[in-house]
Order: structure tokens, then C-alpha cells, then sequence
């Protein structure tokens, strides 16, 4: 979230409870994000919200998110607006079963006008998969998977808390394919403990060998909430072994014809995710599910993130919202540049002169990256280059 001023609250006559009716969105088209918080094991290096999958729990998480979905369809701004995405994250959002994923899409169509040709996209890990159940998610009408293999070294794999091997992952990306799947992602992550370059280029190859459609690839960090965060980790690789780990994968995926349009996201021509472009973009989106993160208008909502007081707020007919903070001119206007520049696309060039008015050390920093072809303009529009990228973090700090 941005750090510079402070956030602004919600107008405290505003309750939680009905923030999101009393702000609708500017825009008649929405993405959908669907969290579902269940993880089998909790992986060392995740700080995502999840949950451990006890006895009940799903079906009273499911009946819960019905709930959810019944009260967002019935605000007042609702008919109004499409969903032009669907994304079901998690947690392991492949523990649930077929029918489970098709009720909850039924019921968003039927509270929602959704775009005949939605991306509808469902997280998978391998364990957790077979070509019956990616049948019945294509039945569903799910049209793209993202498939977490992570590693196929079948020494980090345990480390990581991983549950599949090598040879899982890849029988997963078959069993996807033969399911019919024609947009297929694969998540990798490099700075791994234990991982060299050697290694992470045999990863990449095999995997860009498979012919994915799109190819996720994030340096591992020690976030906040995470085990390995608050515990640390042994083995990490030098800084310069991650840069080089960067560089082997962006020739690879450059050599194999994807394009790097995002800092940590590679694509087929016509193969960008949509719903992550939203994020991207800056525009708005619905949140459903424990701990699930949306954006309206001007204002960031989240619900809340323990799943048994989840299922508790919609079991008395409340919506679950926990917090909601309105964002200043300032905010949003960083938040945009910030999350533009993290694509291939860049932002306006005009963007920007509101950022630097005042700011000069800003402004020599701005005209020393372009000095250094770390930021490039090309027409009316600036964006980093792959080297750029990999530094974006120093520049995005100053940016906030």
C-alpha cells in the first residue's frame, strides 16, 4: 500500500457494513477476485491469507461465499455493472471439487452480468489436480489455469513445502492440456534457497519446453507473515546469482517468443491475464472470500481474514468488510504511476509532471534513469526497460 501521505479513512458516517453500497464504482466494468483460503500445508515462504482445511470447513466456507455473493449482486449498483474476469486465488483454490467450483460460478452469473467471453481463471497446484476435475472446471466454464509448480528440483521442492515432485508438475500441465485448457499459465520462483543458475536454467527450459501460454517468475522475498519471514532461511543465493537468475529467464522467455509485459509476468501474443491487467491498470474490481482485497472508486476494502469469523459476519447477513480506506488525489495518482510502470506498456508521459512539480530531486532521479536507459519515452508514453525493471523497486520507494 502506498506509504507517502497518510491514508484518509473511510468518512466515519459511512459504516463498514455498507461502504460498499454507499461507493460505486466509476466504471460500468468490473474483475472479480475470489479467495479461497484452504491449503493442505502452508508453504515456508507464503504470506498469503490461509487456512488449514479441517473437517466442515469447506462446506461452511462455501455456504458463506453463496452468502457473499448474494449480497454484493443485491447492491443498489450492482445491475449495472459486468465482470468482464474471475479470478478464484488462493490458498489452494483446487481443493475444491467440480460441482463446488461450477455453484459458486452459477451464482455469479446469476447475481452478475458476466461477459460471454470472460477470462475466468482458478489456481491449481499439481497435487491437487487430475483431467477429470480440470473437465469439470472447464464445464464450469473456467478458461484459463495458472498452475503453481514453483520448482522442479525435486531437493528444494520439500524445503519449499511444496506437496508435488518434477514429475507431478508436468503430469499436471499434461493433464491440463488433454483437459482442454488452451490458455495455461506456470508460476516459478527463482532466489530460492538451495537454487544455483545451473538449476534454475534447467527449470526454466523444461518448463518453456512444455509451451506454456504464459509464465509467471517471482524472486523470492522474506515477506511479513510468512514462516520463513519471521523465522529467516538458509541458503539463499548472493544478490548477483538472483540478477543473473533474471537475466537466464528473460532471454529464455525472449527466445521462446514470449513477450515480458509485466515485471514478474511473461505471455504469448494476445496471452497477457486479463484480470491481473486490472490490478495493473489501476482500475476497479470486487473482492469475495476471507481476507479478499478489492477496490472501488476511491476507496480499498478488505474483508476479513480469519475464515470461521468470515462464515460468523455472513451467517448473520452482514458483509464481512473489516477495513476501507479512501485514497487522496496523491495516493492514487502514485498508486497508478507505480503499478503502470511495472508493465511493458508504461504510463503517460503527462502523468508524471504532477508527481515531479516541486520535486527536483525526484525529477534528477527521473532524468538519470533516462540517462541510464532504465526509463525510456516512446511517443507520448515512458516506461522501464528490462534492466530497468529489475531495479524498479529503488525508483518506485521515491515514487510513493
Amino acid at each position: 500500500m502506498p506509504a507517502g501521505d497518510p491514508f484518509v479513512a473511510a468518512p466515519a458516517e459511512i459504516a463498514l457494513a455498507s461502504v460498499l453500497a454507499d461507493n460505486p464504482p466509476a466504471a460500468d466494468t468490473l474483475g472479480l477476485y475470489v479467495h479461497v483460503p484452504f491449503c493442505t500445508k502452508r508453504c515456508g515462504y507464503c504470506s498469503f491469507n490461509t487456512a488449514p482445511l479441517e473437517e466442515g470447513a469447506m462446506a461452511r466456507y462455501l455456504e458463506a461465499l453463496h452468502r457473499e455473493i448474494d449480497l454484493l449482486g443485491a447492491l443498489p449498483w450492482a445491475a449495472r455493472v459486468r465482470l468482464a474476469t474471475v479470478f478464484v486465488g488462493g490458498g489452494t483454490p483446487s481443493l475444491l471439487a467440480a460441482e463446488d467450483l461450477a455453484a459458486a460460478l452459477d451464482g455469479i452469473r446469476a447475481r452478475f452480468d458476466v461477459d460471454a467471453d470472460a477470462e475466468i481463471t482458478v489456481e491449481c497446484n499439481p497435487e491437487s489436480v487430475t483431467r477429470q476435475k480440470l473437465e469439470g472446471y472447464r464445464a464450469a466454464g473456467v478458461n484459463r489455469l495458472s498452475l503453481g509448480v514453483q520448482s522442479l528440483d525435486d531437493s528444494i521442492l520439500p524445503r519449499l513445502g511444496r506437496l508435488h515432485d518434477a514429475r507431478g508438475a508436468r503430469a499436471a500441465f499434461e493433464a491440463a492440456r488433454a483437459a482442454g485448457c488452451a490458455n495455461l499459465s506456470v508460476d516459478l520462483m527463482y532466489g530460492l534457497p538451495g537454487l544455483d543458475l545451473d538449476g534454475w536454467t534447467r527449470a526454466v527450459d523444461t518448463v518453456l519446453d512444455w509451451g506454456p501460454d504464459h509464465l509467471s517468475a517471482y524472486g523470492l522475498t522474506l515477506d511479513a507473515g510468512s514462516l520463513w519471514g519471521a523465522a529467516g532461511i538458509e541458503g539463499l543465493p548472493a544478490e548477483q546469482e538472483q540478477i543473473d537468475q533474471y537475466w537466464r529467464l528473460a532471454h529464455a522467455a525472449a527466445a521462446h517468443g514470449l513477450e515480458h509485459y509485466e515485471i514478474s509476468n511473461y505471455a504469448r501474443p494476445r496471452f497477457r491475464s486479463r484480470h491481473n491487467q486490472i490490478y495493473w491498470h489501476a482500475a476497479e474490481y470486487l473482492a469475495a472470500g476471507p481476507g479478499a482485497c478489492g477496490f472501488l472508486g476511491r476507496v480499498r476494502y478488505a474483508n476479513v481474514k480469519a475464515t470461521p469469523r468470515y462464515c460468523e459476519a455472513l451467517a448473520d447477513g452482514a458483509l464481512p468488510v473489516a477495513s476501507a480506506e479512501q485514497l487522496s488525489p496523491r495516493q492514487r495518482l502514485a498508486e497508478r504511476l507505480i503499478l503502470g510502470l511495472r508493465t511493458a506498456d508504461g504510463v503517460p508521459t503527462a502523468w508524471l509532471e504532477p508527481r515531479l512539480d516541486g520535486e527536483r530531486d525526484l525529477r534528477r532521479r527521473i532524468e538519470t534513469w533516462r540517462a541510464q536507459a532504465l526509463l525510456v519515452d516512446t511517443g507520448d508514453r515512458v516506461r522501464l526497460t528490462e534492466a530497468g525493471f529489475l531495479l524498479s523497486d529503488a525508483l518506485f520507494v521515491e515514487l510513493l
